[in-house]
């Protein structure tokens, strides 16, 4: 049956799932608030669109950080390889870079958009601009009765108290506009986004409209998002990346001193496990830390469940112990025994960074090599290893490529992106409690969860 499918946002998954219900058959109109469709597209992978992750299938949870069993049914259903057949037939051309990134071949995210509205066209889908979504209107079921007396959506509702027990299962009956407008429809597909980079219109608008329905949604915070620093040295490296180095995250308040010992136990804490560690890069700002190792360590870091901070454990050469790393700087002292520390440390970091570790060794930047003992330099070593830098939040939403939380995977059908509540009510991308790692992964999801909702009508 031809039903009237109203889809509320144009962005990554709004867009697939308008393009998956118009090959249904179905009548398609996806209402955007914005001038134009795709905004956050444009700016994902720094204009080019990371717009999947090559890697294989069953490896692809592996990088979601949050409810990756929800998203079996939507990832097996429309994965990367299909995803990539899409856009190529599109008019898309793609290629896969380091870490499996997929990208246009003509690094411009804008042909991406094009690529998907050029299906929409094709399909008569009809998108309007200029135009956002107060809320959706839901009406009682009928089951089946019909007839003269059933509600239709002439005189449907806004639910404000939702579908749970005591208040019978209810449906889709159309979507009231901001101007007041109502709009009949048979099902609406909501993809409105989370919070991160509000420029977009990622406002919280479908957050807003799933409490207004009496659905769940859990505590959102940033993610993907730069960290601030305390120290003030990290800002004075601004501008420098560092591609080879360690990180451990630890909350503050959990902070365990090595070696102490439990009330009248013989034996040792258990040792600190950290929230996440990675190898990788890491870029120094004017503000503290960025880079693809520190947007992953935000996935995990949790400000709202340890305010303090977290204690974040630099290591500049993982690649050598300790022992190694202090054969190597007793070398490099030997064969300059004249040169400051500064120098002497010159051949293992860049200029900037050599004076910022000597500083922080408090061993004395104006002491030549030779002067150095062997503790000194077992010191020195230990340090380069476990560099401690506190760190006090993050940029927040407008820098954030990604939102954790939305509305919860419990309120939906992962078969088909159906609520469990409101029949004819879907959802898809990120105003759902998913997210994953950088990496193409994120818009991977909202493909899948985009189409999958799209096909369910």
């Amino acid at each position: 049956m031809r039903k009237n499918v109203i889809v509320i946002g144009a962005g990554a998954s709004g867009l697939m799932a308008a393009a998956a219900a118009a090959q249904s058959g179905h009548k398609v109109t996806v209402l955007e608030k914005n001038e134009k469709a795709g905004k956050k597209i444009y700016i994902t992978g720094k204009g080019r669109c990371n717009l999947t992750n090559d890697c294989a299938t069953e490896d692809f949870f592996g990088y979601v950080v949050r409810n990756h069993k929800f998203l079996y049914s939507a990832v097996y259903g429309f994965d990367h390889e299909m995803v990539k057949d899409f856009f190529e037939k599109s008019g898309c051309p793609l290629k896969v870079e380091r870490g499996n990134r997929v990208f246009p071949v003509s690094d411009h995210a804008s042909d991406v958009t094009a690529a998907l509205l050029r299906r929409l066209r094709g399909a008569g889908v009809r998108i309007e601009y200029h135009t956002g979504a107060a809320g959706i209107l839901t009406e009682p079921e009928d089951d089946g009765a019909g007839g003269p007396d059933a509600p239709g959506p002439e005189n449907a509702v806004l639910s404000e108290k939702g579908s749970g027990s005591g208040q019978g299962k209810r449906r889709v009956s159309g979507v009231v506009l901001k101007n007041g407008k109502k709009l009949p429809a048979d099902a609406v597909i909501l993809c409105t986004g989370g919070l991160s980079y509000p420029s977009t219109g990622s406002t919280g608008d479908g957050l807003q409209i799933a409490r207004a329905l009496g659905l769940e949604v859990t505590g959102t915070a940033p993610s993907l998002v730069p960290f601030e620093t305390k120290e003030e040295w990290c800002r004075g490296l601004q501008g420098l990346a560092l591609k080879n180095v360690a990180v451990r995250m630890f909350p503050l308040e959990r902070e365990l001193p090595e070696g102490d010992l439990q009330e009248g136990k013989g034996r040792r804490k258990k040792k600190e496990k950290p929230v996440y560690e990675a190898f990788g890069e890491l870029l120094f700002t004017h503000f503290g830390l960025s880079g693809p190792i520190i947007l992953t360590a935000s996935c995990y870091c949790d400000f709202v469940r340890y305010p303090g901070g977290f204690r974040l454990e630099l290591d500049l050469k993982p690649a050598l112990s300790q022992d190694q790393l202090e054969q190597r700087l007793a070398r490099e002292f030997a064969a300059s025994p004249n040169r400051h520390l500064p120098g002497a440390v010159r051949p293992l970091f860049p200029a900037r960074l050599a004076e910022a570790v000597t500083g922080l060794s408090g061993l004395g930047t104006e002491r030549r090599a030779a002067s150095f003992t062997e503790a000194e330099i077992r010191a020195l070593a230990a340090m380069i290893k476990n560099i401690p830098v506190t760190v006090t939040g993050t940029r927040g939403y407008n820098e954030a490529i990604v939102t954790r939380g939305g509305i919860s995977v419990r309120e939906f059908n992962p078969s088909t992106m159906e609520s469990r509540k409101i029949r004819g009510l879907f959802a898809a991308g990120e105003v759902l409690d998913v997210d994953a790692q950088t990496g193409g992964f994120n818009l991977q999801i909202a493909w899948s969860t985009g189409h999958l909702a799209g096909s369910s009508v």
